[in-house]
């Protein structure tokens, strides 16, 4: 393995050209997973930045900024000239083929410039020949990534929605392609081909963990945990880490260029977003990731990296000290129940859920007399990243360890409940959870139980019969804590570490934790009080609302509605407030509903 390494690091010094090999020699006492350095990368690329001129009629669902911006080109041209001497934000857009990603972050641009921000924009230009955008809808055929031919497929169209939004704004947008040089993609390409293809997951560069958001995205891209028996696998893996590298070169030398104070993209993993938080992080440039929440008009932002690892990191300090009143539980209790049918959310599964969840347990013979215990699971290939607190090397084998445990428990019932992701996600899986049970059990155990993920039965109706719920990665370990029900984390869901849950770090002890079952209770009443507090701060507070998008959108998830550009001016919407505020001088991105109130449609 050594001496593999020396090879890639001689074969990389020899492509980036003499500046590449000055200093040291690579070593070799590196980690396996780990490449050599390459240092000196050469500076002389083709122009650096764009500002956009006339912009052209847009794609239905973005917003005509040009327009916007007509309504008061006076605050527009002032805005423009206070910002010279402000600090840089870099909107670091890249794949700008989601209306949701561009409205979202062209907006930002704008308001942020309206408060004296230098804003740039960064964008792919066809560079990249693997990225976000692929999924199995857009991007059907894996050989289309091993023929290089996305630009012939999904990018003109990505790169036209990035162009003509951002472009209404004539502010300064940066090529991704036009910051490589030639031998850089040539260093990409040769990497990415002779890096071992068991290796590709750990692959470092100069210590960023460039194989993981490579491999993660290999893993969205076809929908499923595992790229064993993908006959495509290898290469599609291999041309995410080549895309990983591409911008890891290219935003080192954007950020070479100019000196940005802060970066705000979506999410912050897979590639090229996780590098991009990486090599920003190394750079001191302060990092905002980005998600769209689950209610309406509402959006999750987070410091320093993914909002994935930033919620269970959370200090309780945060939110354990609010001044708790009879209003406030109230408030928590009503949005909760109406997440049942979704009626204040623009992200749920089930438009009509069947509550009648007693009548499908004598359907499959679940015995309501005898205690069950509950599991939730995730979607297999979604944010496959490294948590160091779980507890099994990945959900599919947590699922798998507790049936085997169980069917030896037969004065206990399992009732796995399937995520109605599986089928109704962004990204439906192609490896169904149900499918994985029964190619490991061909006969299920007597006592367990599944509720598939196209059943119309409420989760929360079917938990609610539950002794306790075992979970993984899931959010609605919030809810579970919420109604009282006793709650075991055995992966990262953001209910870890906050005082309300059994939390297992190694099989060990979560088969401790199921061998106390049945717990016979429910939680206590002051920690029931307390798990409210959270879910009251989790869903008020750091899911933070802004008014200028219209969820009811023909054309997209939502659009972006205000009647002028005033309407992004300081102290018109306190939760964008809260989100440039945050972005300009690091306060915490929390929207305190306290004393805003509440802002649902």
């Amino acid at each position: 393995m050594r001496r593999m390494l020396r090879r890639l690091a001689q074969r990389a010094a020899r492509l980036l050209g003499p500046s590449a090999s000055s200093g040291p020699p690579a070593s070799t006492d590196r980690p396996a997973s780990t490449v050599p350095a390459l240092t000196s990368l050469p500076l002389a690329v083709s122009p650096r930045v764009e500002t956009a001129g006339t912009v052209p009629p847009g794609p239905k669902g973005l917003p005509n900024w040009a327009a916007i911006l007509d309504t008061d080109r006076a605050l527009w041209t002032d805005a423009l000239s206070r910002a010279q001497t402000g600090p840089a934000v870099l909107i670091g857009t890249v794949v700008s083929g989601s209306p949701a990603v561009v409205n979202v972050e062209s907006l930002l641009a704008a308001a942020l410039t309206l408060r004296g921000a230098r804003v740039h924009t960064l964008l792919c230009d066809r560079a990249l020949p693997a990225c976000l955008r692929c999924e199995p809808e857009t991007v059907p055929d894996p050989g289309t990534l091993e023929r290089y031919e996305l630009p012939k497929t999904i990018c003109d169209g990505c790169y036209a929605r990035g162009d003509y939004t951002f472009g209404g704004l004539g502010l300064p947008v940066h090529r991704l392609g036009a910051l490589l040089t030639e031998s850089e993609r040539r260093v990409a390409r040769a990497l990415a081909g002779d890096v071992p293809y068991d290796r590709i997951r750990d692959f470092h560069l100069d210590g960023l963990a460039i194989g993981e958001h490579a491999h993660a995205g290999a893993l969205r891209f076809f929908a499923t945990g595992t790229l064993e028996g993908e006959p495509s696998g290898e290469v599609v893996a291999r041309r995410y880490l080549e895309s990983a590298l591409l911008t890891t070169f290219a935003s080192r030398r954007l950020l070479q260029q100019d000196q940005f104070a802060a970066a705000v993209y979506s999410h912050g993993i897979y590639a090229p977003h996780g590098i991009l938080n990486q090599v920003c992080q190394r750079a001191a440039v302060r990092v905002v990731n980005w998600v769209v929440a689950y209610r309406k008009r509402c959006f999750v932002f987070s410091h320093d990296d993914t909002y994935h690892h930033t919620l269970l990191s959370e200090p309780e300090s945060a939110w354990e000290d609010l001044p708790w009143t009879d209003e406030m539980e109230a408030e928590i209790l009503a949005y909760l129940r109406s997440r049942w049918d979704g009626t204040r959310d623009w992200i749920y599964y089930h438009e009509n859920p069947d509550d009648d969840v007693r009548t499908f347990a004598a359907q499959i013979g679940l015995d309501l007399s005898r205690p069950i215990l509950g599991l939730l699971t995730n979607v297999v290939w979604d944010a496959q990243l490294h948590y160091p607190a779980n507890a099994f090397p990945d959900m599919l084998t947590w699922v798998l360890e507790t049936i085997r445990y169980i069917g030896e428990r037969p004065n206990l019932q399992l009732l796995i409940r399937v995520h109605p992701a599986e089928i109704r996600g962004t990204v439906p899986s192609r490896q169904p959870i149900v499918a994985e049970i029964a190619r490991a059990f061909p006969a299920l155990p007597p006592n367990v139980f599944i509720i598939p993920p196209e059943s119309p039965i409420s989760t929360y109706a079917a938990v609610g019969l539950c002794d306790a719920v075992a979970i993984y990665g899931t959010k609605t370990g919030v809810e579970l804590t919420s109604m009282g029900i006793p709650t075991i984390v055995a992966g990262e869901a953001w209910i870890r570490n906050k005082g309300l849950t059994h939390d297992a770090d190694d099989p060990a002890a979560y088969f401790r934790i199921l061998t106390a079952l049945p717990f016979g209770a429910r939680m206590p009443a002051e920690q029931v009080r307390r798990a409210r507090m959270y879910a009251y701060h989790y869903f008020f507070r750091r899911m933070v609302p802004v008014r200028a998008f219209d969820p009811a959108s023909p054309t997209g998830p939502f659009t972006v509605t205000i009647s002028s550009l005033g309407d992004l001016l300081p102290g018109r919407d306190p939760g964008l407030d809260v989100l440039c505020d945050g972005i300009l001088n690091g306060s915490p991105f929390v929207f305190r509903a306290e004393h805003f109130g509440l802002t649902d449609a």
